[in-house]
């Protein structure tokens, strides 16, 4: 019979919060970037068991940025993307990946590949605009509400 053998992770186990210096690097590629062509990004919601999760497919060579997320949450990556994350360098998630995540954090991912990035976190929320105030303070910058149309919503009321 084969043995469970931990695996010592090779990268982060978990997303830290961010310095006020690296979110600030965030922002200004956020300026630097609303003059550049844009691409569309589709949100996924769903809304199931007390879980919010929302979930966007990042294309390769496509650079996306975040809100300022002021609540703990679980993010799930798969495929191949550079994350800015605090100070130094970029980190590399390359196949699948579950992420502790902290609050207080704002991130930008370059997709190298066709990515997918879910957060997930526990809500009390009856609806997408009630779950995406929980989690972030700049819900008015994210493109679920800009483009109404690029929305997935899943809602089981359960």
């Amino acid at each position: 019979m084969a043995e469970l053998v931990p695996i010592t992770p090779r990268i982060a186990a978990r997303i830290d919060a961010m310095s006020p210096a690296a979110i600030d690097q965030v922002r200004r590629l956020e300026s630097l970037a609303r003059g550049l062509p844009q691409v569309a990004i589709e949100t996924g919601h769903a809304l199931h068991a007390g879980l919010y999760a929302r979930t966007v497919r990042v294309p390769a060579g496509v650079v996306i940025t975040g809100v300022l997320v002021k609540i703990a949450t679980l993010l799930v990556v798969d495929g191949d993307v550079l994350v800015h994350v605090d100070d130094g360098p970029p980190l590399r998630l390359q196949g699948h990946h579950v992420l502790p995540a902290q609050a207080g954090r704002k991130q930008a991912f370059f997709a190298q590949a066709d990515t997918h990035i879910t957060m997930i976190f526990a809500s009390g929320a009856t609806g997408v605009a009630e779950a995406e105030q929980e989690f972030t303070d700049e819900a008015d910058l994210l493109v679920s509400r800009r483009d109404a149309g690029s929305n997935r919503i899943v809602n089981t009321g359960e």
